[in-house]
């Protein structure tokens, strides 16, 4: 590690280090379980809710106070496990969720418009996984309504959706694996938390109108979820962020 530009201990299996941590990144997984002819991520929910079940009663077992953020799939299921086993507040534990989806929508947004993907703004919401959606009426190429250009140019919105809802199954197609989008999303956020920056996020946190952890922007720092925001959002928008959240629900208690 010494070309890294920080100094960096690596502790192998050695809970006790995690007293005084700021973060725990969970990535504990079982990936292999979500491909096929309909690949979904609930395909690794028994043996991944196994190991997070253990790896949470370990954690519990230390001093950690910290925030734990999580990329295991299903994030929103695993995230929502973590904080029922730990029993911290629902605040303190957030999954990645939709932050990658809604990048991965503000490339290919980006791409159709021929601009830089950061002036796209906007959020894809619910489930990170097969049940979220791009909530158009949030996003804007330019401060532009994406809606109206969409019209303008004949640009098939639901194409793009499924794009990204997809898309990190392309990936898992071509290499059997995923790792530099999710990891970047989970460097973001984690840098979020410890520069208490304050910042919007589609993250998986819990709406206690859905009764559920799903991915709703929320502005995050260095005590995990410091406010939860309000969309204004269409009436087919708030059906499919309804139909995520039962979506969700109905897997997590199985």
């Amino acid at each position: 590690m010494a070309n890294l530009p920080s100094h960096t201990n690596i502790f192998v299996n050695d809970y006790n280090q995690l007293d005084d941590a700021d973060i725990i990144i969970s990535a504990v997984g079982h990936i292999k379980l979500i491909g096929g002819d309909h690949p979904n991520r609930f395909g690794e929910l028994n043996p991944t809710g196994e190991s997070v079940t253990d790896v949470a009663n370990k954690i519990k077992q230390t001093n950690f106070h910290g925030i734990m953020v999580v990329i295991s799939n299903p994030n929103d299921v695993m995230t929502s496990m973590y904080q029922q086993i730990l029993g911290f507040p629902k605040e303190r534990v957030i999954g990645t969720g939709t932050l990658l989806d809604s990048a991965r929508m503000k490339r290919a947004v980006g791409k159709a418009f021929s601009v830089d993907p950061r002036s796209v703004s906007g959020y894809n919401l619910g489930e990170h996984g097969n049940s979220q959606f791009t909530a158009w009426s949030t996003v804007k190429v330019i401060d532009q309504p994406i809606e109206k250009l969409a019209k303008e140019s004949g640009l098939n919105l639901e194409k793009i959706n499924e794009d990204v809802r997809m898309g990190g199954f392309t990936v898992f197609d071509g290499k059997g694996y995923t790792n530099y989008g999710v990891s970047t999303a989970a460097v973001r956020l984690s840098l979020a938390i410890l520069n208490d920056a304050r910042i919007e996020l589609p993250v998986s946190n819990y709406r206690e109108e859905y009764g559920v952890y799903l991915s709703y922007p929320a502005i995050v720092g260095r005590d995990g979820i410091l406010k939860q925001l309000q969309l204004d959002l269409p009436q087919e928008e708030l059906d499919k962020l309804q139909y995520s959240a039962d979506y969700i629900k109905k897997n997590l208690n199985k």
